[in-house]
């Protein structure tokens, strides 16, 4: 994922898979890391992944970093045919907003099991 996107204050930002750290980073212009959203992967690991915690330092919050960078992990992984799982809040609230949508164009998740909560809990 290399489009060029943009923050609530015009800075522009890239959101990349960071498969050595099992996250999606969000950069700014600046080459600074603002933000992770971090996965682990799922019973099936070639196909799945579970999203358990996204974070973006303090001082850049209030900018929709997060919101961006949930919706680029998203649409990458939809692209690479991966299903999400969602246990991270944040992606949890994106699907229940946009998960019809989601679905239509491609995308896969699943809600998260009892087994894929005491992963993330043993991790």
């Amino acid at each position: 994922m290399t489009e060029a996107l943009s923050d609530s204050t015009g800075v522009e930002v890239t959101v990349e898979l960071d498969e050595a750290n099992s996250s999606y980073a969000i950069t700014l212009d600046s080459g600074e890391v603002a933000g992770r959203a971090h996965f682990m992967p799922g019973p099936d690991p070639e196909t799945e992944r579970i999203f358990y915690h996204t974070v973006v330092d303090k001082q850049f919050g209030g900018r929709g970093l997060s919101k961006i960078l949930v919706a680029e992990a998203m649409m990458d992984s939809r692209e690479r045919g991966i299903t999400v799982v969602p246990v991270c809040p944040l992606f949890s609230k994106w699907v229940q907003e946009h998960g019809d949508d989601y679905l239509a164009e491609g995308g896969k998740f699943r809600n998260a099991t009892g087994a894929d909560l005491a992963a993330v809990e043993q991790s």
